[in-house]
């Protein structure tokens, strides 16, 4: 028998698949996973679930596709992939989708700084979803606020709060809301500026201010800033998307939205 016949030495072809936007795939060894959000030079920009991006240079056999290897090109410049615009929140938007009627159900936050912080990264989503975001002027009177508001099945009500850790004074009163119609959610931060990732300001963290001083007034004596007015104009200037603002923050926002356009029981 001729060992060298045939075309043993052959190696099974890789298939070449265009880097079409939104298409996911991973690195070939599995340890990123991400969305095609763009290219530089020869190489890909995958995104992550969690809004992380990596830069992969695009050389055969380099990638991942329904776990099958294949090389990754980019598509010709003559038929560019079609781009799902992106809400700030980072879902996708629903073009032209106007505003639904406002649902009984409310969310409320703190203050008007939460509100506006609110508004800035989920606005569009919650204009589709009819949901008003209401700011308190703080918490102390929780329990009886939400007692007036009088929460159903059919009206949830979500709360977002500012320090809620153990311990704290927030966390004892929020102990006293017991309603299965309403969910408090809360981020471990003494204000909602400080949920703002600090880079985006240009510092490298935020200010710490001893026990018993104002915090933002603190903060701003600390960054050289004349008046609370001013820094927040400037905070709330630096976040366009949800990548500008900490994971806490998300993740209690995004479970408020969803507990208060849950079906009625």
């Amino acid at each position: 028998m001729d060992v060298l016949a045939g075309n043993w030495r052959k190696r099974r072809e890789v298939p070449v698949v265009d880097a079409e936007l939104d298409l996911v795939v991973e690195d070939a060894g599995g340890e990123f996973c991400g969305a095609v959000v763009g290219f530089e030079a020869d190489a890909v920009v995958l995104e992550d679930r969690k809004g992380r991006r990596r830069l992969f240079p695009m050389l055969p056999a380099a990638f991942l596709l329904d776990g099958e290897v294949v090389t990754l090109r980019k598509p010709p410049a003559s038929a560019p992939a079609p781009q799902k615009r992106r809400t700030a929140s980072g879902s996708v938007a629903v073009p032209g989708a106007p505003a639904r009627v406002a649902r009984a159900g409310r969310i409320w936050v703190e203050g008007l700084h939460d509100a506006a912080l609110v508004e800035r990264i989920w606005g569009d989503d919650l204009r589709v979803e009819g949901v008003v975001v209401e700011p308190l002027d703080g918490i102390d009177d929780l329990p009886a606020a939400v007692a007036t508001f009088g929460p159903a099945a059919g009206a949830r009500l979500g709360v977002l709060v500012d320090h809620l850790v153990p311990g704290s004074k927030e966390s004892r009163i929020v102990s006293a809301v017991t309603s299965r119609h309403v969910l408090v959610t809360g981020h471990p931060y003494v204000d909602i500026w400080q949920a703002v990732k600090p880079a985006r300001l240009g510092i490298a963290a935020w200010p710490v201010i001893p026990p018993g001083q104002p915090w933002k007034e603190g903060v701003c004596a600390a960054l050289g800033v004349a008046e609370p007015a001013g820094m927040w104009r400037r905070i709330l200037s630096s976040v366009r998307t949800f990548h500008d603002v900490e994971a806490p923050l998300l993740g209690a926002v995004e479970r408020l939205i969803d507990f208060v356009t849950e079906p009625g029981e």
